[in-house]
């Protein structure tokens, strides 16, 4: 059967939650790798399909994409799986957290990850400490959510993509930068520690971690990648 998606990747980047996804609504997809250590993102090839560079790019039926939100959105609403849908009462409630991921809680993750990028030396420190105070003021506002509102669509049974997004950001938070994880502890975030570990329990989790390397408890308690193929870098 021909795929109809195909993802291009790169191990333990953001398209890691689009794969686990994809796997979660048992659609046909393949995987392109993108070599960071060749620099790939940046080649010509690549930008030609999304000329940020950034990882991931999904390959639909309409053309490529990318931004997680967006992909996110997208397949949720072709396979009308994974969200509320549009005549949903809790859609717009959906929505909101879904975009709070992709345009508060990841920016800010990123930034923590390249933080040189943003200042000069001697603003480090307060730079990193006042990103570090807003990672934790987004992940309480997430964990009151879920319990105060019990969605639907974040920490239920069942999982949702906001689940999946949601969970991800868990993973990074732990793990990088490397010399800078020690401000974060799951245990402190009650709902998503039972959203981590929920998450671990689906199929679709286990054939990501087995491919791209994530270990046993890739959210609640990771450790480094080590993937078949490519670099996480």
């Amino acid at each position: 059967m021909e795929p109809r998606y195909i993802l291009h990747y790169a191990p333990d980047n953001a398209s890691a939650i689009l794969r686990l996804v994809l796997e979660e609504m048992s659609v046909t997809y393949q995987t392109q790798l993108v070599d960071r250590s060749a620099n790939a993102q940046n080649s010509a090839s690549y930008k030609a399909l999304n000329p940020s560079g950034k990882i991931p790019t999904l390959i639909t039926p309409h053309g490529p994409m990318s931004e997680v939100g967006a992909c996110l959105l997208y397949l949720s609403e072709q396979h009308a799986a994974l969200a509320p849908t549009s005549d949903d009462a809790d859609r717009p409630a959906f929505l909101k957290w879904l975009f709070f991921t992709a345009n508060t809680l990841h920016p800010d993750l990123t930034m923590h990850f390249y933080l040189h990028r943003y200042g000069d030396d001697a603003a480090m420190g307060s730079m990193r400490q006042a990103v570090i105070d807003r990672l934790r003021n987004h992940l309480t506002l997430l964990d009151n959510h879920i319990n105060d509102a019990t969605p639907t669509y974040l920490g239920a049974a069942a999982p949702s993509v906001l689940d999946y997004y949601v969970g991800y950001m868990l993973r990074w938070c732990a793990l990088y930068p490397r010399t800078q994880s020690g401000w974060f502890r799951l245990s402190d975030y009650p709902r998503l520690a039972q959203l981590a570990a929920t998450l671990e329990t689906r199929p679709a989790m286990v054939t990501v971690q087995n491919a791209e390397g994530l270990g046993p408890t890739p959210l609640s308690a990771p450790r480094l990648a080590t993937p078949l193929e490519g670099v996480t870098i």
